[in-house]
């Protein structure tokens, strides 16, 4: 029996309002990196935020390489290591009528191509697949155990799926 087709994308679907600022620091990042990122952020603020409908919201993204994420991580997680994203979620309650600030984001050119060549799977999804991580830990959700690993993966993954139409990031390629 074969496998009934992967949904059509839900780009349609009302995206939330989320304000993405996104900050190139590094020059080995593709020209549709910045789309993509504002993108992917957007629809999984729509999805995962708990207000229906969300509130107006921001978030920070810095496009960065493997020697700034090493940095960083060395800093905040004491692991001398570059990474693929790392998410610093802010918990401030915003000041009457401004949008939520949900926190900052980074990711690395490098590791991230790395992972998708190893992986088989393009830049674009892999990158796409980063920033929804990211933005759900920035909304409070984490994967410290395994019953908090399957929720965020799951919505990861339907996500992904229903506004992108990217395929399972956590199913193993078969050969």
């Amino acid at each position: 029996m074969t496998p009934a087709p992967a949904p059509a994308p839900d780009a349609a679907a009302p995206i939330a309002p989320l304000e993405a600022d996104v900050l190139p620091e590094s020059d080995g990042w593709p020209d549709w990196a910045v789309a993509v990122v504002k993108a992917a952020a957007a629809a999984a603020y729509a999805d995962a935020a708990l207000a229906d409908p969300p509130p107006p919201a921001q978030v920070a993204v810095l496009l960065a390489d493997d020697a700034a994420l090493r940095r960083l991580n060395r800093e905040y997680r004491g692991q001398d290591a570059p990474t693929n994203v790392l998410s610093f979620p802010n918990d401030d309650e915003p000041p009457d009528g401004e949008p939520l600030f949900l926190g900052d984001m980074a990711l690395a050119w490098e590791t991230l191509a790395r992972e998708a060549a190893a992986m088989g799977k393009s830049d674009r999804d892999h990158a796409t697949h980063l920033v929804v991580h990211g933005m759900l830990h920035l909304m409070g959700m984490d994967h410290e155990d395994d019953d908090e690993a399957a929720e965020m993966e799951a919505l990861e993954i339907e996500i992904l799926a229903r506004r992108f139409g990217i395929e399972n990031p956590y199913e193993e390629e078969t050969a």
